[in-house]
């Protein structure tokens, strides 16, 4: 519909229609001439995408259009936070620059890949999100005892060759050489190989990396801020040519890996603390004697509500803190036959850890207990729910 005058245009220059109202029939039969003058004439031709409220310059930006079966425009997923935009049917105006100055303009200024930070703080705003950085987060954690832990590779070649056979696991920690470009006189690259103990994941996940990056960079767990610190770091050392090139590669392969993880949840991952039922007893006996005392006239109505109200909330926070510890922490044995405590690999935990979805405030709802709730006024009921998700609220508990 955008493109019909540029195709009647081609078709008349082809000679295959000789007025406006032929080409226009041309157009409408779908001739499989028709789909090819498309594609030529989309080629090199940026649209404009704009996603309303336009909060800020980024909420419009132009695009390279790609021919696709269907009816639903496909988005860069790394140009969705600049647009404010997700997959539940959000709608967006699609916009032709028609003259050649307007398209020269679409391309060197509002072209995505040349708007890769942010305007209101300068840091990078194609950062991954969700799926793509618990992709990296799990492979670059790092788990004792791992199948392969301790084998020498020559190269990543033949590390990625054991891990595809299934004779290593992407979290065992082993030695492997590395190539590593350092800056020679003249502006070129010298590689060098560099012995590094390191796990499976994170050398794998060196292969992507740009030259002149250190390996420093990406030797830990990713999380979502070092990510973002990441391509930051990358933007500064080689540019923004390298940094878009990087932060696609960082996209597929985040999603690749977040698909083999196969990071699910389960109900048997939000562990209940095995404390709570001592500290929500020793609550309510702290309560009832604060009622105790306020029938005697010892404290006032007031006085009595904030001690409740403070009791409660601190008896929320002791659950949570049980809760987290027994989340966070897994005890295994290692090489040498010892018990040491590892970061856990629980689902629930590494999805509120690697900062894709979801925090310790909700998981302490789910497995802990929901706490104080506040009316709509904003006071808040002295009564807590004292029981959490995974267990279920009795009738009462709802309604509150």
């Amino acid at each position: 519909e955008l493109f019909k005058p540029f195709i009647f245009n081609k078709l008349e220059l082809n000679g295959m229609a000789t007025t406006i109202k032929a080409a226009k029939k041309l157009v409408e039969m779908e001739v499989p001439e028709v789909w090819d003058i498309l594609e030529e004439v989309i080629r090199e031709h940026p649209i404009l995408l704009n996603r309303a409220p336009t909060l800020h310059r980024l909420g419009i930006q132009a695009f390279e259009p790609v021919l696709i079966e269907g009816k639903a425009i496909q988005l860069h997923p790394l140009v969705c936070s600049a647009f404010n935009a997700d997959f539940d049917g959000d709608q967006m105006a699609v916009h032709v620059p028609l003259s050649l100055e307007a398209q020269m303009e679409a391309r060197t200024l509002m072209l995505a890949s040349n708007n890769v930070l942010s305007p209101a703080n300068g840091e990078p705003i194609i950062v991954p999100s969700q799926d793509i950085v618990l992709g990296l987060y799990y492979m670059t954690r790092e788990r004792i005892n791992a199948k392969g832990e301790g084998m020498l590779f020559a190269d990543i070649a033949e590390l990625e060759r054991a891990y595809n056979n299934r004779e290593l696991e992407l979290h065992a920690r082993v030695t492997v050489r590395l190539r590593e470009y350092v800056a020679a006189e003249g502006g070129e690259w010298q590689a060098r190989l560099v012995r590094r103990e390191t796990t499976a994941g994170r050398a794998i996940l060196s292969n992507i990396l740009p030259k002149g990056l250190p390996f420093e960079l990406i030797d830990k767990a990713l999380k979502k801020k070092e990510i973002s610190r990441l391509i930051n770091g990358s933007f500064r050392r080689v540019g923004l040519r390298e940094t878009v090139i990087f932060a696609d590669k960082l996209m597929y392969t985040g999603f690749s890996f977040a698909t083999r993880a196969g990071m699910s949840f389960c109900a048997d991952d939000m562990r209940v603390p095995a404390e709570k039922d001592t500290i929500i007893d020793a609550a309510s006996a702290e309560v009832k004697e604060i009622d105790a005392q306020y029938s005697s006239g010892l404290v006032t109505q007031g006085e009595r509500y904030n001690k409740v109200v403070d009791i409660w909330g601190r008896a929320g926070d002791d659950v949570a803190k049980a809760m987290m510890k027994h989340l966070s922490k897994e005890q295994v044995v290692n090489r040498k036959g010892e018990t040491v405590d590892q970061e856990s690999f629980n689902s629930i935990y590494m999805m509120a850890d690697s900062g894709a979805r979801g925090s310790a405030a909700q998981i302490r709802q789910l497995a802990g207990m929901r706490g104080l709730m506040a009316k709509p006024d904003g006071s808040i009921i002295e009564t807590p729910i004292t029981a959490n998700f995974r267990e279920g609220l009795n009738v009462l508990q709802y309604f509150i």
